[in-house]
């Protein structure tokens, strides 16, 4: 690989990371200290910037040394990246930190500071106990630090860069998809519409599930209901046979049937709409599609009051960009981490309502 990004000295990060995290910010010390400095400088300098396939781990921050820091060829900047990996890696020189800062680095800076502001993104996929790089630099907020990027134009980047991702909303979008992405625990308690609770089993799926039926719904349908919910290794968690029979549809656990099955009761003709949920595969494609129209033409509903909607985390991750172009037309696609919105794939039918 060559031409890895131009590095700042970490002194100068630092006061660039004072100029984007302004006074007021909040535990702002986490974002401008030298460890940030540090973590930032390093992560560029072995060039863990998302999309180019290097993950920064805290080892790579404690293990640098002042003389390594100052060799910035390519050659030199990707030899320390693999090299202070491998067991008893090291560099020659005047350590930056000693091994037992590895929580300050991982924890306080990168995960309660850069990763929640948006600034690094947290490979979350890594298990918790692994030595591997799971870090990676927003890549708008890398190119904050390009040395070239100078006086009004720096200001000017950086004053767009905090409009876009420090406002409350986008900070919101973060804490959600973090907590989409933990799996801590056992369980994911879901409160339906009518007030009743059910318990999952913990995982991005379970709270991608708790999203649709606890924002979505209230959000997108005008009086929601809940017909069917399934969870992954429990075919049927919750279903409302009554409610499903008195608007004529008739749930057997044995058909294709999705992962939620909603039904909006205020208009005249209920909607029914038909949710997948996606945390690693299986959208609404055009197979997808035929199949769970034809449970609901089995139910004797027509096509024009039902709604196919697949759920996902955020617009952001891989798992989206790997299936969005299977996603079939005629669907919706909603992400909790922007629950407000709703992207439409529109072959002529009116917007969900």
């Amino acid at each position: 690989m060559a031409g890895l990004p131009p590095v700042l000295p970490w002194q100068e990060v630092q006061k660039r990371l004072g100029m984007v995290y302004p006074q007021g910010t909040s535990a702002r010390h986490r974002l401008v200290n030298d460890i940030a400095s540090k973590t930032v400088f390093t992560a560029i300098y072995i060039n863990a910037v998302d999309g180019s396939g290097i993950q920064l781990a805290p080892k790579h921050v404690y293990r640098m040394t002042q003389e390594q820091s100052g060799l910035i060829t390519d050659a030199h900047r990707l030899a320390y990246a693999t090299a202070i990996m491998k067991a008893g890696g090291h560099v020659d020189g005047e350590r930056w930190y000693l091994d037992n800062t590895r929580e300050s680095i991982r924890d306080d800076t990168s995960r309660e500071a850069l990763v929640a502001t948006g600034a690094v993104i947290e490979d979350t996929t890594a298990a918790t106990t692994s030595g591997k790089g799971r870090y990676a630099l927003q890549a708008a907020f890398a190119a904050l630090m390009v040395p070239a990027l100078q006086d009004e134009a720096l200001d000017q980047a950086i004053n767009e860069w905090r409009g876009r991702y420090l406002t409350a909303g986008a900070l919101a979008r973060v804490a959600i998809v973090r907590a989409g992405a933990a799996t801590g625990g056992t369980h994911v308690q879901v409160t339906f519409p009518n007030g009743e609770t059910r318990r999952l089993k913990a995982g991005p799926s379970s709270v991608i599930t708790k999203d649709v039926i606890e924002v979505f719904s209230p959000r997108f349908l005008g009086d929601p209901a809940v017909l069917f919910v399934s969870e992954s290794g429990n075919k049927v968690v919750a279903r409302d046979e009554k409610l499903a029979t008195a608007i004529g549809l008739s749930i057997q656990s044995d058909k294709d049937l999705p992962d939620i099955i909603l039904v909006d009761l205020k208009p005249a003709h209920p909607l029914l709409v038909f949710v997948e949920v996606v945390a690693t595969d299986g959208p609404i494609g055009v197979r997808r599609k035929a199949a769970l129209e034809k449970i609901a033409e089995d139910a004797g509903f027509d096509l024009q009051h039902v709604a196919f909607v697949t759920a996902y985390l955020d617009r952001s991750q891989s798992t989206f960009k790997r299936t969005a172009e299977t996603l079939a037309w005629g669907t919706f696609a909603w992400f909790a981490g922007e629950p407000e919105h709703i992207v439409e794939l529109s072959e002529g039918r009116m917007a969900l309502r």
